[in-house]
């Protein structure tokens, strides 16, 4: 089990620039599958759970060439559709929860998926039935072996159907998404996702030939096709990873520059910090952060009470960022009440955080009031222990703002999803090993 000691307390300064976004990697790495020409795909992420997908993909067959830094092609002409029944398969698709979007484009094109129960974080129930509901709505039969958790879909051939989901699934509607666009004739998703990782996965699709009407909307309409060919996709930057360095900044009182951070796709995200009483700067297409030296002040609503801060489905404000957002909170002047909607484990961190003097009461899994200590108080170093990606990562913003030598042991599950971030955070002035 990894380590990071971090001696807190230090400002930073320079520039940061986010790297290719976590979530749309996995959709997009998946609909390589779709076809048997070659797909070149950049600024994918150098992290833990995108390199398990590509392993994943070249143990099903698909020829993948590494041509740079964050560039791959990939060609599934060859695909070994028996090593879904492996031993193999069936332990490494558990360890990775985007192993489920691999079925919506092996059905498509071969009539049949399998997937092992898939893992990843431990923040609350993941339920799968979006996926399989849009599948069997697709003319798919569906089959369930309790003993080893293993789920399947097989279908001659899919047809088009209208379908209202029962969630805005990002990873449900990908996965319908993937599988209709071989389908024949017409379907219509309603109350589909429609985050701008989704919008990169119907506009790539789209290049390679499919018929996808309504991208960006949360009505999906879908002309299905016998084939599809190759393409070149650029994904976008980490919109987690830039709030991140928004709130690294803030509260380590630092003047940053997050480059390249595609603006127009940020949705409510600069609007939510400046809420919080973060100063942002456009600059281009990046974000300057001055050095918040009297530290930030949390907005009241118009009558005076207190600040909720709350996920929805996009264009609402992503659960993602809840935890950072959280960490931040506690070096605020004023109140915020934190309402997780989506995952019922996910605020299970903030004892830690009280352990290093934050101000918050857990008023159930779903919501906290935080309480600022804006800056009278700093926190104080201690060990901790990281139980996912996100609560990872505000641990470690609240370890660098604290005062003395922290250690976060468990730092596996931040390299799942933060690329090189200790050398990073070196660049900018932090004082951070790996043990």
């Amino acid at each position: 089990m990894g380590t990071f000691k971090i001696e807190g307390g230090h400002p930073l300064s320079g520039e940061i620039t986010p790297q290719g976004a976590k979530n749309e990697a996995l959709q997009i790495l998946c609909a390589v599958l779709l076809t048997a020409e070659e797909v070149t795909i950049n600024n994918i992420p150098d992290i833990v759970d995108v390199n398990k997908l590509i392993s994943i993909l070249e143990d099903l067959g698909v020829k993948v060439q590494k041509k740079s830094k964050g560039s791959y092609t990939f060609k599934a002409d060859a695909v070994n559709m028996d090593y879904l029944q492996s031993a193999q398969f069936k332990k490494d698709g558990r360890e990775l929860r985007g192993s489920i979007m691999l079925v919506g484009p092996l059905l498509a094109r071969f009539g049949k998926g399998y997937i092992p129960k898939p893992g990843g974080d431990k923040i609350g129930r993941r339920r799968l039935d979006t996926h399989f509901e849009g599948f069997i709505k697709l003319g798919a039969k569906f089959r369930y072996n309790k003993e080893e958790h293993f789920y399947g879909v097989e279908a001659k051939k899919l047809k088009g159907a209208y379908m209202l989901l029962d969630e805005a699934s990002v990873t449900g509607t990908a996965n319908i998404v993937m599988a209709a666009v071989r389908a024949e004739g017409k379907t219509t998703i309603y109350n589909a996702a429609c985050e701008p990782y989704l919008q990169q996965l119907c506009k790539m699709l789209n290049r390679m030939g499919a018929k996808i009407s309504g991208v960006g909307s949360n009505l999906l309409e879908i002309e299905g096709v016998t084939e599809l060919g190759g393409t070149d996709h650029t994904m976008l930057p980490d919109m987690i990873e830039i709030g991140s360095w928004i709130g690294l900044a803030a509260m380590t009182k630092s003047e940053l520059t997050i480059k390249n951070v595609s603006w127009d796709d940020l949705g409510q995200i600069p609007e939510v910090f400046r809420k919080l009483g973060i100063q942002l700067e456009r600059k281009g297409e990046d974000i300057f952060i001055p050095k918040h030296t009297d530290g930030y002040k949390i907005q009241k609503y118009i009558d005076g009470s207190i600040l909720s801060i709350a996920d929805a489905p996009w264009p609402g404000l992503t659960p993602d960022l809840l935890s950072i957002i959280l960490v931040m909170a506690t070096q605020s002047k004023g109140e915020v009440l934190i309402h997780q909607k989506m995952f019922e484990s996910r605020l299970f961190f903030v004892d830690k955080l009280i352990d290093m003097g934050a101000k918050i009461i857990l008023c159930d899994p779903h919501r906290a009031v935080v309480i600022g200590h804006d800056f009278k108080s700093t926190l104080k170093a201690t060990t901790m222990t990281s139980p996912d990606i996100r609560a990872g990562i505000s641990l470690l913003i609240a370890a660098l703002s604290a005062k003395g030598t922290s250690t976060i042991h468990n730092i596996e599950q931040i390299d799942r999803g933060y690329q090189d971030i200790d050398t990073r955070l070196r660049a900018i002035g932090a004082k951070i090993s790996r043990v």
